[in-house]
């Protein structure tokens, strides 16, 4: 098929792009489910009957497959790129994972770039920020801005970078989510949701990050061990509650480990305000 874009992976991700791209005819899909072959048709883009024909003359390639697959697909699909083909891996996985993926691409003739796709698809869109990293990254932001991509940025040359970025912002965003869910858990059982969500609003600070990182390095070094023995103590509400404490237990650990450790960063060694 003479197409520009190849998209491998036609779930949400892959689906929402297309659509709101409208790249159509210039735009050929594929994946292994063959029920999304009907997704792709009611959006307009070519299904590929196999890898071979999806890539076969494809410039800018997506690749938006599930995290345990991404690595086998970009070994499978390596042979079968055309010369010199920008190979975006915009899945989220780890920077090693990326390198691996990146030796069998470049081995071929393609051209790999690591981009990390730093929000959730639905509603961002074409909008959704991408974070890009390797040394074709240029020619991928050009190349993807022209397919409709509006919020680009290049953070180096180095394969691994940019999914580094959305790994370790992930540590954070997916933590906060589940320590979120285990104290609610806790509150709702123990009938005190309302008192708690309203002191955490009390307690909250209007801090960027920076500030933010700074202000918990420096109470975990000086306060760690007390912090410790009482977030064991939450463990044991949590557990007679009912609830796992797996997220608390971990902090107990990382509460002490830190108790007293150095300054892991430039800001932390500024007195917090």
């Amino acid at each position: 098929m003479s197409k520009t874009i190849a998209i491998i992976g036609f779930g949400e991700a892959g689906s929402v792009f297309a659509a709101a791209a409208g790249w159509e005819a210039d735009a050929c899909a594929y994946d292994v489910a063959p029920e999304r072959a009907s997704v792709m048709h009611d959006i307009g883009v070519a299904c590929g009957a196999d890898l071979r024909d999806t890539l076969a003359s494809a410039s800018l390639v997506l690749s938006l497959v599930t995290a345990d697959a991404a690595a086998d697909v970009a070994r499978a699909a390596a042979p079968l790129l055309t010369d010199g083909a920008l190979y975006c891996d915009m899945n989220s996985i780890a920077p090693q994972t990326k390198r691996e993926a990146a030796a069998a691409v470049d081995a071929t003739g393609g051209r790999y770039v690591d981009v990390a796709v730093m929000a959730p698809v639905e509603p961002g869109r074409l909008n959704v920020p991408l974070l890009l990293s390797g040394e074709a990254a240029a020619d991928a932001a050009t190349a993807l801005s022209r397919a409709g991509f509006a919020d680009i940025r290049i953070v180096g040359t180095e394969v691994g970078r940019a999914s580094a970025i959305k790994m370790l912002r992930s540590v954070m965003v997916k933590g906060i989510e589940a320590l979120t869910a285990e104290m609610m858990l806790a509150a709702t059982r123990a009938g005190v949701v309302d008192d708690v969500l309203a002191s955490l609003d009390a307690s909250e600070k209007d801090w960027g990050w920076s500030k933010r990182a700074a202000y918990n390095l420096e109470r975990m070094a000086t306060h760690g061990l007390r912090r410790a023995a009482e977030m064991e103590e939450s463990a044991k509400t949590l557990a007679a509650l009912g609830v796992d404490p797996a997220m608390t237990s971990a902090t107990v650990r990382r509460q002490r480990e830190m108790a007293g450790a150095a300054p892991i960063c430039d800001a932390q060694r500024s007195e917090p305000a």
